[in-house]
């Protein structure tokens, strides 16, 4: 695997591990893997060596409904980007690997766990029917 994938999967990790962190920190807010990378699932006898299974993963209300989701481009796929998807909105974010290859940016910015919080917040603040 090149360099550059191995940091973009690096940081996807990252950003999966800080959605778990997300939700032991608030109540009603549950973590839940959606899928594995499908080389995962279908890797016969070869090692896997990406950093992490999941594929996708959500933030979701306690009843299993997701709230965000999150997902990741395959290792097949010429561009690697997150796609984090608030399940109720048209809108979603896309973040790649930065330039210098330490972590995610949306464009030139930074996505840090604190921005992340912030979304999840105002997401599970709205009004459910």
């Amino acid at each position: 695997m090149a360099q550059r994938d191995g940091a973009f999967y690096e940081a996807w990790a990252e950003l999966v591990q800080w959605m778990r962190d997300v939700a032991d920190a608030r109540e009603g807010v549950r973590f839940e893997k959606e899928a594995d990378f499908p080389d995962y699932i279908y890797r016969m006898e070869r090692p896997y060596d990406l950093p992490t299974t999941v594929m996708s993963a959500s933030l979701s209300l306690p009843d299993g409904r997701p709230i965000l989701l999150a997902y990741a481009s395959p290792r097949h796929a010429v561009f690697k980007e997150v796609v984090l998807h608030p399940v109720d909105s048209h809108a979603y974010r896309t973040l790649t690997l930065a330039k210098e290859g330490g972590g995610l940016v949306e464009g030139r910015r930074p996505f840090t766990k604190a921005a992340l919080e912030h979304l999840a917040d105002e997401l599970f603040a709205l009004p459910r029917i």
